[in-house]
């Protein structure tokens, strides 16, 4: 089972974000061991770049917003490749200015989710969707239509 690692900076402050993430990290818990790391908001990126930085292991992959962008079914063989290799995957948000440099540069990849700008909070249900989307592409279910 693939290790997945969701490095987000800044807290979801609405419960209803909260709950819709619940839900995806719920049914994400059959097919990985998913570990959600959230980070202060620091008011500089340098200093919030050194704490991400703190947290990257494996094959790390960052949402950016000159990232390629990929089809849900390009990001599920991403998904299978890592882990038919037996490689953890690390995902990073960044905080709703975005994300320094440094941390870019550390990234294996960067990946855009859409060229449009979303929520801070948003997309981290997106991202979430996305991932168990993926799984469940992998696996042959018929959730992908």
């Amino acid at each position: 089972m693939i290790k997945v690692n969701i490095v987000c900076v800044g807290k979801l402050k609405e419960g209803y974000w909260r709950d819709a993430c619940a839900e995806y990290e719920k049914r994400l818990g059959r097919f990985c061991k998913l570990e959600v790391k959230e980070l202060p908001e620091r008011g500089s990126l340098k200093d919030e770049a050194a704490d991400i930085l703190k947290k990257l292991q494996g094959y790390v992959l960052v949402s950016a917003i000159e990232g390629r962008e990929m089809s849900s079914e390009e990001f599920a063989a991403c998904l299978k490749k890592l882990q038919d290799e037996g490689r953890e995957l690390t995902l990073v948000i960044g905080s709703s200015c975005g994300l320094d440099p440094a941390v870019k540069g550390a990234a294996d990849d960067k990946i855009s989710f859409s060229r449009m700008t979303f929520p801070h909070q948003m997309f981290r249900v997106v991202l979430f969707e996305q991932l168990y989307r993926a799984f469940m592409i992998n696996s042959g279910a018929e959730y992908h239509k």
